[in-house]
């Protein structure tokens, strides 16, 4: 009967020690997780956030460079080809590329013609 309740006690510590281990994981490990988790998804969207923040700056930059008359005329007719009435526009237009073949000639023999096809 000794052998029994000492076998009986064991089970208990052995159950007690398992669901010890289980309110662990999802007091500690699991919370845990979430908490990675999470700061990883922060510092993907900080990240995100700084480059869209550089982006808006550029644009803010480039909308204000375009308030000025002469920026917008210079765009247009690098652009758009606007020309002013009066101005005649010209394409130059590339020539096409050239083709070179070049051949290297054999040296001369000794008396001054080439040497026998073989």
């Amino acid at each position: 009967m000794l052998e029994a309740l000492r076998s009986r006690a064991a089970t208990v510590r052995v159950v007690l020690a398992s669901l010890a281990l289980v309110a662990g994981m999802f007091l500690f490990v699991f919370p845990t997780r979430m908490w990675w988790s999470s700061r990883q998804q922060v510092r993907s969207a900080s990240s995100s956030l700084a480059l869209l923040q550089r982006e808006n700056a550029r644009l803010d930059r480039e909308v204000a460079r375009l308030h000025d008359d002469s920026e917008i005329e210079k765009v247009a007719r690098s652009k758009f080809g606007y020309v002013l009435p009066g101005e005649h526009p010209y394409t130059a237009i590339p020539a096409p590329p050239t083709t070179t073949t070049t051949t290297t000639v054999p040296p001369a023999g000794p008396s001054g013609s080439l040497p026998p096809a073989p």
